[in-house]
């Protein structure tokens, strides 16, 4: 029996990690998020009723479940009041269930202000950011200036951080990129008035962690982004600022890699990439508007259009490698219906992909419930990708809503 399941995207991200930490925390007891920032965008259908999270855990949608956000997520107040008071006008009640690290880093004006002013001077070059100040915040933490949640409990030290900091910001907004500055004053103020509302929710999440488990309860860690945007084994420098693979749980958590039973590859039945990047197998073609309308490949943080492509098995394969993935869920299966050929990437030549053709099901797959009913072409594809990555894939997701999977084999 599995105490602690990490679920990770294995591609570029938007594999529909929310959907599936959702589906897995009804039988769970907490969910933690260990890196990334509002930056992530994760979307859960329940009851026909769209619900986008970027900042709280998926598991808020289950009543009983604890959620948490580690010392690795960059923390914007702002952005996290805006998505309670979102939850609380559809009521759903977080009282008692939100915790936060006192070790997350916050991400402050300035921050946003210099992410959109660097995009800008970098033009054609730009890396393709939300823009939400996620990379000049971990800056900030790595530099060892940065202002963390703990921190707004010193009222005397938080202003001299804040002017310091803004000392060095400052200079460059108004210098280099020729745009406003910030008051050292008004930032203050606010985040003391903030500080009051998240107070109580402060707790010292490593040992909550090892308390849970020593209890006997069952968690959930949550990936934001994907593999390959992860800051040191992603397709650099077009990735973005945290660890999103396997190695940031612990030490955006603090938890051992002892507790870890079981890593959740979510893979998606084709590829696709939000901004700037290398793509192998990105399509321009009718295929790619096919999987782009018939998936709707919006981002749901930015709304920009994602590229498309197909599966790229070599990709996945590094994947793998660095997370050690112990089970596969293939997402959106159901995209693929209408396709009378269907190809995946497995090997580059020349720096181009190389394929192989599959017949499609040309069927639709939505509502089917066990492995046996799926179409053979459907069957035959999935044991392909089983075969090349030699990872089992336990859960196959066949549409939107938390009852659309097929369940071959329960990880909780």
């Amino acid at each position: 029996m599995n105490n602690s399941i990490a679920i990770l995207g294995a591609q570029w991200g938007d594999e529909g990690k929310g959907k599936i930490v959702d589906l897995l925390t009804e039988k769970c007891d907490a969910v933690v998020r260990f890196q990334g920032g509002h930056n992530a965008g994760h979307t859960l259908v329940v009851d026909n009723k769209t619900t986008i999270l970027h900042l709280v855990p998926s598991g808020i949608l289950h009543k009983n479940v604890k959620c948490i956000i580690g010392n690795g997520v960059v923390l914007s107040l702002d952005a996290l009041s805006e998505e309670i008071n979102t939850l609380k006008k559809n009521k759903i009640d977080i009282g008692g269930r939100l915790f936060l690290s006192n070790g997350c880093p916050l991400i402050l004006p300035f921050h946003i202000a210099l992410d959109k002013a660097r995009e800008i001077k970098k033009g054609k070059g730009k890396i393709g950011t939300t823009g939400r100040g996620i990379g000049p915040a971990y800056e900030d933490k790595i530099s060892r200036r940065g202002v963390r949640l703990g921190d707004l409990s010193d009222e005397k030290s938080l202003l001299e951080k804040i002017t310091e900091l803004l000392d060095y910001h400052n200079f460059m907004l108004k210098n280099y990129y020729n745009t406003e500055t910030f008051n050292a004053d008004n930032i203050y103020e606010k985040l003391l008035t903030q500080f009051q509302l998240y107070k109580n929710c402060i707790i010292d999440v490593p040992e909550y962690i090892d308390s849970a488990f020593s209890k006997g309860k069952k968690i959930v860690f949550e990936g934001a982004q994907g593999t390959l945007l992860d800051i040191d084994h992603g397709t650099y420098p077009f990735v973005t600022s945290s660890n999103t693979t396997v190695g940031g749980i612990f030490t955006g958590s603090g938890v051992s890699p002892k507790r870890l039973d079981y890593v959740l590859a979510i893979v998606k039945a084709y590829t696709t990439r939000v901004g700037s990047g290398p793509f192998m197998t990105e399509l321009f073609d009718n295929d790619g508007k096919i999987l782009s309308d018939r998936g709707h490949e919006f981002g749901a943080t930015t709304g920009r259009q994602r590229r498309c492509g197909w599966l790229d098995l070599i990709a996945l394969k590094r994947s793998i490698i660095i997370n050690g993935f112990t089970g596969i869920c293939l997402t959106k299966l159901d995209v693929l219906d209408t396709f009378k050929n269907i190809k995946m990437c497995t090997e580059y030549k020349n720096n181009n992909p190389v394929y192989e053709n599959y017949a499609g099901w040309e069927t639709s797959i939505s509502g089917i419930k066990t492995y046996e009913e799926l179409p053979k072409n459907a069957k035959i594809y999935i044991k392909a990708i089983e075969n090349y990555l030699d990872v089992p894939i336990e859960i196959i997701s066949n549409g939107p809503g938390r009852d659309e999977n097929i369940i071959k084999n329960k990880i909780f």
